[in-house]
């Protein structure tokens, strides 16, 4: 009986980035078909347990101009969508995605930040891509705005050390002292 390996997606308007996760993968075979349908098998393990998996993805790829790179501790693949759209979801259907199936939160981008392509926003992980040809602008998470320590505008500030002015204290208002500290006078 073959089991199911992690696998981690995101999507860009014009491509969808898969992972399948699976350390020291052995005779891992991957098959992409037009209509969409992705097809894995390797076999990993001191057993050699053999992982399969076949997804039917949201709508037709490129065969030809995807690619994929297999690694040491991931299969990744980048699926040429065959039309530049946003699909809904990755799967076609209606039923619940399977449970080894998870959204890539590093790799992902909302539909409204998407430029379409890799840009500068992607970090694939330091992952050897010679032979997915020349691809170019590889980066590590650029457009975040966040400094250097990743705290961006929500840094402490020197604000509370200035005084805020009060309006003129009428009788029986509070008179701050020396100190800031309110001092009510009271009326007899």
């Amino acid at each position: 009986m073959s089991r199911h390996p992690e696998v981690k997606w995101a999507q860009r308007v014009d491509k969808v980035f898969i992972t399948v996760l699976l350390p020291d993968a052995k005779n891992a075979k991957v098959n992409l078909e037009p209509e969409g349908v992705f097809t894995f098998s390797a076999s990993a393990g001191a057993e050699n347990h053999v992982y399969e998996l076949k997804l039917e993805l949201f709508d037709k790829v490129n065969v030809e101009e995807s690619k994929i790179n297999i690694g040491v501790r991931s299969i990744f693949c980048i699926v040429e969508k065959a039309e530049k759209v946003w699909w809904k979801k990755l799967l076609r259907g209606d039923g619940k995605p399977p449970h080894y199936l998870k959204v890539d939160w590093d790799k992902w981008v909302d539909e409204d930040e998407d430029d379409g392509g890799l840009g500068g926003n992607l970090d694939l992980g330091g992952m050897d891509f010679s032979n997915f040809g020349n691809m170019g602008g590889m980066g590590g998470m650029g457009g975040m705005g966040l400094g250097d320590d990743g705290m961006g505008d929500f840094e402490d500030s020197d604000d509370e050390e200035q005084e805020v002015a009060k309006p003129d204290t009428a009788e029986g208002a509070s008179k701050p002292d020396e100190h800031g500290t309110d001092n009510v006078e009271e009326k007899k």
